[in-house]
Formats: structure tokens, C-alpha cells, sequence
């Protein structure tokens, strides 16, 4: 292995490591993610969460402590900590799986957090979400229930782009129970059919007969410029002919 990917790798550790530790601590600000940049100054720590004001703390003393834990338990070199919301909170799994958590754990039923959740979510203008809950629901025999709306993809490329899935758990008396959230964000997937309005073919139809009489008044041309040269190449052949007949002679 080269020093490089040594490098990427460590890097790509250490951020889990820091990320499982703030969704650990900060779940209930509702912790979304955390980016890691290092600069000349030192490293500087983006953390994004729903409530901001429960990391920076009373006058940022949660904030001053955290710095001291970056900078002594995981080794980092002059941290220097922002935090802010994330761009989407109502499109980001893990903000959304973490609020459905808390509000399962103060006592209101799954059913209706995970009706409620998915309804703000497709309101934002979510492509579909997916909503997973399983555990002793109802009874002491664990099972799971699973509610979807729009569409979710499970596989290829535009996962990578569109889809955003986190895991919580909310701990109950009777056992833990796990939530797991699957959003297709707003854009367009590569199956996306378009229906083209009335007048949108009308104009569409009418360019394509512009192109097509176009390219019929450009090939008449070429046909005319063939037949020139033809008649050229045949008079060279008469020429060089009769040259030769007269050397002959």
C-alpha cells in the first residue's frame, strides 16, 4: 500500500471515528454530519446539526470543551470548530431518523411519527422516502413495519446521487427499537420520462421539418457539384485519349 493511500485512508478513520463520537453526544441537537479540512492554521471541523445552539453551549463552553477533546483524543492539530444547520434539514435522513427517535422515546406512537415524517419530507419536494421501524412495536414478539411513499432506489448510480439513508435507535423500556430512513432527494434520476405538452410537439415537429428541407436543398447541391465534376473527369479522359492517338500517329 502507498503512503497515499495510507494517508486517505487514516483520513477516511479518523472522520468515522469523530462522526460516530458526535452522533453519539449530539443526538439530541440532531447531529447531521461533520467535514474535515486541513489548512496551514491547523484543521478546521464543519459540524452540521439541526440545533446549533446545543454544541455551541452556555457562552460556548460545550464548544471549548469539544475543541479540547478533538485536539487531545483524536490527535488533531489546532481545531477549529464551526457549526451550522445543514443545507436540506427536512431532506436529511440522519436529522430526520434521529427527530423520529427522540419522539418515540417522549411516548408518541411509530404510526404517527413515521406518517408525519414522511408528509414533511414529500412537502419539501423529496422524490419518495422510505421508512423502516422495527423492535417490540406492540407486543413482547419483535417484528417490523415498513411505510414508503413516492419512489426509493435501492441500487445503481443514482443512489450515489439522490439517495440519503441514516440508522437510529430509540432506547424504550421494553427494548430498543430501530429506524431506519431512506430519502430520494430532489432531481432527476435517470429513468425520468418527460410528457411533452400539445404545442411543445407542434414546435418540436416544425424544427424537424426546417432540418429535413435544409439537408434535402443541401444534397440537391452535392448531386449538382457530382454531375460537374463527372462531366470534368470525362473531358480529361477524351483529352488524354486523344493525346495518345496523336502520339501514336
Amino acid at each position: 500500500m502507498t503512503k497515499v493511500k495510507k494517508f486517505f485512508l487514516g483520513q477516511a478513520l479518523l472522520k468515522a471515528k469523530i462522526d460516530e463520537y458526535l452522533a453519539q453526544n449530539f443526538y439530541e441537537a440532531g447531529y447531521a454530519d461533520v467535514h474535515l479540512v486541513r489548512t496551514g492554521l491547523g484543521t478546521r471541523v464543519h459540524i452540521y446539526v439541526e440545533r446549533p445552539a446545543l454544541v455551541i453551549g452556555r457562552g460556548g463552553s460545550t464548544i471549548r470543551e469539544l475543541q479540547r477533546i478533538m485536539s487531545k483524543v483524536f490527535n488533531l492539530e489546532n481545531p477549529q470548530i464551526t457549526v451550522s444547520q445543514p443545507e436540506a434539514p427536512e431532506l436529511n435522513a440522519r436529522v430526520q431518523a434521529f427527530r423520529m427517535a427522540r419522539l418515540i422515546e417522549r411516548g408518541f406512537h411509530f404510526r404517527r411519527v413515521a406518517f408525519a415524517m414522511i408528509r414533511r419530507v414529500m412537502a419539501n419536494g423529496a422524490l419518495g422516502v422510505e421508512v423502516t421501524i422495527s423492535g417490540k412495536l406492540v407486543a413482547e414478539r419483535a417484528r417490523f413495519e415498513k411505510y414508503k411513499e413516492g419512489k426509493v432506489y435501492k441500487a445503481g448510480h443514482v443512489t450515489e446521487e439522490l439517495v440519503d439513508k441514516a440508522v437510529a435507535y430509540a432506547r424504550l423500556p421494553m427494548g430498543v427499537i430501530g429506524i431506519e430512513v431512506v430519502i430520494t432527494k430532489p432531481g432527476t434520476p435517470p429513468d425520468y420520462v418527460a410528457v411533452k405538452e400539445p404545442s411543445q410537439v407542434e414546435e418540436i415537429v416544425a424544427k424537424i421539418r426546417e432540418e429535413v428541407k435544409s439537408k434535402r436543398m443541401e444534397t440537391a447541391r452535392l448531386e449538382e457539384l457530382e454531375a460537374v465534376l463527372e462531366e470534368e473527369e470525362e473531358l480529361v479522359l477524351e483529352e488524354e485519349e486523344e493525346s495518345e492517338i496523336a502520339s501514336k500517329a
